[in-house]
């Protein structure tokens, strides 16, 4: 992972560095990770409440999103993701590893000035590639609030949300 900037070698004005943002967007996958660790194997695919999509489900949704907004933010080309759903809470894992390193490989490659740049994200979200960014981020901790509420119904005790190590 990027090393973060000190603060006083950020610009004034500047909240975050593009390398505080994904340490952000890091520490809140680490967080859902061990959501994933933390469902027993065919509750991750197969338990749901209210209707709502399986936790697996939900983590592929964020699979699909990451590194293809990454990518686009970087080159302003917005492709979806192709991606095999995994059957097995190992092959999710796996997956999910594999896309932390690919975000990490990613980002590096964004232009500056891509960050600000008003774009259309896969034809249909308007806006600053952080904004983008920041929707994907939002997403994920949203549906795994989801999650949240299913280990609790399966009376099993979740992850610190806090607890970003």
């Amino acid at each position: 992972m990027a090393s973060s900037a000190s603060p006083s070698s950020a610009p004034a004005g500047l909240v975050l560095t593009p390398d505080q943002l994904l340490q952000h967007w890091q520490a809140h996958r680490r967080v859902t990770r061990r959501m994933i660790v933390a469902f027993p194997e065919d509750a991750l695919f197969t338990h749901a409440v209210g209707g709502m999509r399986p936790f697996a489900q939900l983590v592929m949704e964020f699979v699909r999103m990451a590194v293809p907004i990454a990518r686009g933010v970087a080159t302003g080309r917005w492709e979806d993701a192709e991606v095999a759903e995994p059957r097995t809470k190992e092959a999710l894992l796996a997956r999910w590893d594999a896309e932390t390193a690919a975000l990490d490989a990613v980002w590096p490659t964004i232009p500056p000035h891509r960050f600000q740049e008003h774009d259309v994200a896969f034809g249909q979200w308007a806006g600053p590639g952080y904004v983008t960014i920041l929707y994907a981020i939002d997403n994920e901790i949203h549906h795994r609030g989801q999650g949240y509420v299913y280990l609790r119904s399966l009376g099993i005790e979740p992850p610190a949300f806090w607890d970003r190590s």
